[in-house]
């Protein structure tokens, strides 16, 4: 899909929600947000099932009002009373809330729609939803379909999905931070790890924006996503049903599961091994209970502070990793200094075990759920996996905290080439030289500034803080050609001017005082 086209479809998106946010009245946008992304949800699946309908009509041997036929093809079985055609012909009706809400527990009755059991959102006939709002909804986004290829505008329609999640994760503020991961941020981990086949895992997996950029970005290198396999974690029920329906939008199948107990306490993948773990945990959890988890076999690298989840989650990830697998994690910025509660002694034991490959330090501003600044934790079971360049011993240091361009006055975004930046020198950090031949890349070299390889002797030095600001030192500045001479002789006349000046006004206001005559 080219680039021009992906940006017509980010603008009839930003165009559509602000259309429908001007609908929702008095609604919050936490309550407001199931109300459209249910709409939109059912919009697509009828759009899925009205193509492959129309397909089998045409097929003599086919029939198309036979559910196995839509599963064959994994597509979803939409009975007609759930259909889009017969939600929008009742769109004026008085009963309009009913209508939807039966159409939803149809859809999730079929035998043919099992995953779908408990997913759907079903209170539309509740007497505090206007239901004059409710049908220009449904109008609204009837409009979506607004080309005349079927996949794409069902492509449309992920997208869409996707821009309405993150205008309501804008619209809750801190709470958004719960189910939503800024994209950039999201994107600049994938293009970091490349996950182009395996398994991929989220512990925390929020509505699941690390499976969606994951699927997009092999699209974009041409690979298949069939080749790549989904497992994630949600521990509110609410946001699983968010990331169950973001995902079926997109058609990623996956394998997400929800327990109300977490990841730590009951982990509903005990036995998986991914080959890359993408994950934004909860920032500086505090009652984790991990009073209760104290012998548990994830703390291999030392037992994590009751009062903080951050390297909880850094070993449960580990635990999770296939032996040449890798993973990228956003942490608060704490974690990276921290000596506090054992804390420290973890952090030197993953360094020493040769577990962390990179660290990035990010500007503030990025995040819709907190104003301060965090990093990425890029970590490896074995740095010469895969085909790269053998890095024991290393970590790579990138300090990115002057990148990303404010988009409103509360919040930041990394453009496509910040986000190059940073996963470019990585990746030709891992790269072997046959590889960075082929590819027409340069080799990797420190930037002050901005990167640096180190090896462990320097990090020892440094008590195993892993700050990258520390080690890449004052960018270089750039010589203007100007001899020093000249620029002294310049800065001493400017000097002698503003003491001029500043006697001169000193002597006018005494002389307005009154002080002198």
């Amino acid at each position: 899909m080219s680039q021009d086209t992906r940006q017509s479809d980010l603008d009839f998106a930003a165009d559509l929600f602000k259309a429908a946010d001007k609908m929702r009245g008095s609604l919050e946008p936490s309550e407001y947000k199931h109300v459209a992304l249910g709409l939109i949800f059912l919009k697509y699946i009828s759009e899925a099932f009205q193509a492959l309908h129309d397909q089998l009509l045409e097929d003599e041997y086919a029939d198309a009002e036979e559910p196995e036929e839509y599963l064959a093809e994994n597509v979803f079985w939409v009975p007609e009373l759930a259909r889009w055609s017969y939600i929008q012909a009742n769109a004026k009706s008085e009963k309009i809330g009913s209508i939807i809400d039966e159409a939803m527990e149809a859809i999730e009755a079929e035998a043919a729609n099992k995953t779908l059991k408990g997913v759907l959102p079903k209170n539309y006939a509740r007497p505090t939803l206007d239901k004059t709002m409710l049908g220009e909804l449904v109008d609204l986004f009837s409009n979506i379909k607004m080309h005349d290829s079927t996949d794409r505008a069902r492509d449309l329609l992920g997208r869409v999905y996707e821009y309405f999640i993150s205008g309501f994760a804008s619209a809750e503020g801190k709470r958004g931070g719960e189910f939503f991961t800024p994209r950039s941020v999201v994107r600049t981990l994938v293009e970091m790890l490349e996950p182009y086949q395996g398994r991929v895992y989220d512990p925390c997996c929020g509505s699941g924006g690390m499976f969606i950029q994951s699927e997009k970005f092999i699209e974009d290198h041409g690979g298949n996503p069939l080749n790549l396999s989904v497992y994630g974690q949600e521990i509110n029920h609410t946001t699983w049903r968010l990331a169950k329906m973001n995902l079926a939008v997109h058609g990623i199948d996956a394998d997400i599961g929800w327990d109300s107990a977490g990841s730590f306490h009951k982990d509903v993948h005990p036995s998986l091994k991914a080959d890359y773990i993408l994950a934004n945990p909860p920032f500086n959890i505090s009652d984790w209970g991990g009073e209760r988890l104290t012998e548990d076999n994830r703390w291999q690298y030392g037992v994590p502070p009751k009062g903080n989840a951050n390297f909880a989650w850094i070993q449960h990830i580990i635990h999770h990793l296939a032996p040449r697998g890798h993973a990228g994690v956003v942490l608060a910025n704490g974690s990276m200094s921290s000596q506090t509660s054992g804390e420290g002694e973890i952090r030197k034991q993953l360094i020493e075990q040769d577990r962390v490959d990179c660290m990035v330090a990010l500007p503030g501003q990025l995040f819709y759920s907190t104003q301060i600044p965090v990093c990425l934790w890029i970590l490896s079971r074995d740095k010469s996996a895969n085909g790269h360049r053998d890095r024991q011993g290393e970590v790579l240091f990138i300090d990115a905290r002057k990148y990303g361009h404010m988009v409103d006055r509360v919040r930041r975004e990394f453009s496509a080439a910040d986000i190059e930046k940073i996963a470019g020198t990585y990746r030709r950090w891992r790269a072997k030289p046959d590889t960075l031949e082929t590819k027409g890349w340069e080799a990797y070299a420190d930037e002050a500034g901005f990167c640096k390889s180190e090896g462990l002797e320097t990090i020892r030095k440094f008590d195993h803080v892993l700050t990258p600001g520390r080690y890449v030192g004052a960018a270089d500045v750039e010589d203007d050609g100007v001899p020093f001479e000249e620029k002294f002789s310049t800065l001493r006349e400017s000097y002698g001017n503003l003491v001029s000046n500043a006697n001169d006004l000193d002597e006018k206001i005494k002389v307005m005082l009154g002080m002198v005559e």
